[in-house]
């Protein structure tokens, strides 16, 4: 039904705030299930996931992921997170989007004063904490969230540091009242989104495209298991696997679970290679030059 994006500098409240807005929505009308996601759920250590763009690129892809999977119209999904890059909150809008359901941005805005304060607090009672140089480099990227964007839209602001921060703050209140109003002509201030043609064939495309690799990953197994069968034991030539494409070079017998191992491996790498650059192969040829060359090169026999 919805999606909730929780943004703010780091130790800003939006735990606390995702939490009391989880309880506010269970003790209305709303019929829908309640999901937060967020770093914990994933046993992800917040120094660790922030300690290189390499590891945050990977966290924010793992919960893309589990936020693409989980988003539909009998749930409510709150992602606490930092969400503090704009790029990265309009990919969760179009998720959204996509889902054809509502979508809020909840702005937890306090000083970086505050912040520092809350995060040294936590610090000196053994809580988890930012260590000092990933908390400042956090701070200073940070891109506040704009209500004129369309993924910042509509944006409730939470002042925790004036305010606090309850069930019956006043943003968490107008966030319960937007999620649960009933749509219809005269709510013009509730906004569903709409997917479009564009977000419908990209997801028809990512399914096409998982589709064809594991038909063709398997059809590359299937031909190294035949061409050992046939060797009977003895030295084993280049096997071709159809006219364009490479050859799989093996000096060894490898045997069935490691060939399974290897083609999970590259199924995973694939799939999170796709989170956050190009999309995995659309077609059998390319999936199997692909799988082929990732074959090749962990077997070491590319010379």
């Amino acid at each position: 039904m919805a999606l909730v994006v929780i943004c703010g500098q780091p130790c800003s409240g939006k735990s606390t705030a995702a939490k009391c807005l989880a309880e506010a929505l269970n003790e209305s009308e709303c019929k829908q299930t309640v999901r937060i996601i967020d770093e914990t759920s994933f046993h992800l250590d917040r120094n660790q996931s922030y300690a290189n763009m390499p590891s945050e690129k990977n966290l924010r892809g793992v919960l893309r992921s589990e936020v693409d999977r989980s988003v539909s119209k009998d749930n409510i999904i709150i992602v606490d997170s930092l969400n503090s890059i704009k790029g990265y909150r309009y990919e969760l809008w179009c998720l959204a989007r996509a889902a054809g359901i509502r979508y809020c941005v909840l702005y937890c805005d306090v000083g970086e004063s505050h912040c520092r304060k809350w995060n040294e607090e936590r610090r000196k009672k053994g809580e988890a904490a930012y260590n000092d140089v990933i908390f400042e480099d956090l701070v200073r990227r940070f891109e506040k969230p704009d209500r004129r964007n369309r993924w910042d839209s509509p944006l409730f602001e939470l002042w925790a540091h004036n305010d606090g921060v309850e069930r019956s703050s006043i943003a968490i209140v107008d966030v319960v009242l937007y999620l649960t109003k009933k749509a219809d002509s005269k709510s013009q201030d509730v906004k569903i989104l709409q997917p479009t043609i564009a977000t419908q064939n990209t997801r028809f495309s990512e399914a096409n495209s998982l589709y064809e690799m594991d038909r063709a990953t398997q059809e590359v197994i299937n031909a190294i298991v035949e061409a050992q069968s046939q060797s009977i034991g003895g030295p084993l030539a280049s096997i071709s696997i159809g006219q364009g494409l490479p050859n799989i070079d093996i000096s060894r017998s490898v045997g069935l679970p490691e060939l399974r191992r290897l083609r999970r491996t590259f199924i995973k790498l694939t799939g999170q290679t796709s989170l956050s650059g190009r999309p995995p192969p659309s077609d059998s040829n390319s999936a199997k030059r692909m799988f082929v060359d990732y074959l090749n090169r962990e077997l070491g026999t590319i010379a």
